[in-house]
């Protein structure tokens, strides 16, 4: 086989192996999706997992790697095997904002990670900075794409948080952060109302929303969505613990 022809037989190999892995992705993304609209979380993560095998910077295999991974570390009752599926899901975090740190995903995925190992850290220090990186990376999340409701919904929850910060957290927040953060209940509202009205069907906006309406005296508008998130499609197993707890909170407004 002469020089031409072996570098033929090698662009022929090259071009078959690019379209069986573009049909193993496509098919494999398929698949997560069917397992995360039956509820089969881990089932769906393991695709995700595959499929960043193929592609390791498939920004929506690693979004949803590193959601599922911060889902199922919600369910855990041990804090260490908490630990773990939340610095799991940072690490997919950290690949996307290695990939590409102008990317409205990545900066969401650090700001929403960052968020959740707030409630596992007991270091003083390190709860701040991550206080700090949820607002950071989800502001500059929403300057790339002002429309990316997750990112919407952790900068409103930043500040619902933030207002209703108490005990050593607030101490703490107070004293390493230099003050307390200009958080605004308003704002929290405003960046919730706005995460519902682009994802219609994301329930923890909802749950959220109907806190910061009561604690801003609101609590008809409460009322009002925590009555729509009563009505919202299971989309995970998530949002069951979700519904039951708005349904709680509602019957102490009516």
């Amino acid at each position: 086989m002469n020089r031409f022809s072996q570098l033929m037989f090698i662009t022929l190999l090259s071009t078959l192996f690019l379209n069986v892995s573009a049909q193993d992705l496509t098919g494999l993304l398929k698949e997560a999706e069917s397992f995360e609209k039956q509820l089969k979380e881990p089932e769906a993560l393991e695709k995700y997992k595959q499929v960043l095998l193929i592609a390791p910077v498939n920004f929506k295999a690693l979004v949803k790697a590193a959601e599922l991974n911060v889902l199922m570390g919600g369910k855990q009752k041990d804090k260490n095997n908490k630990r773990l599926y939340f610095e799991t899901a940072k690490n997919f975090a950290d690949k996307a904002f290695q990939a590409d740190a102008n990317n409205a995903d990545a900066n969401y995925l650090i700001s929403m990670v960052s968020g959740k190992l707030t409630d596992i850290e007991s270091d003083n220090k390190k709860i701040v900075e991550l206080v700090k990186d949820v607002k950071v990376y989800a502001d500059k999340a929403l300057i790339i794409n002002p429309n990316h409701a997750r990112a919407n919904y952790t900068l409103g929850k930043w500040h619902l948080e933030m207002v209703s910060l108490s005990g050593f957290k607030k101490v703490a927040v107070k004293l390493l952060y230099g003050g307390l953060p200009e958080a605004d209940l308003n704002k929290a509202i405003l960046h919730m109302e706005k995460c519902k009205s682009l994802e219609p069907y994301f329930a923890p906006a909802y749950l959220d929303l109907g806190k910061a309406y009561i604690d801003n005296n609101q609590n008809q508008a409460a009322i009002e969505t925590l009555n729509k998130l009563s009505k919202l499609p299971i989309r995970s197993t998530e949002y069951m613990v979700i519904k039951e707890e708005g349904a709680k909170l509602l019957a102490t407004l009516n």
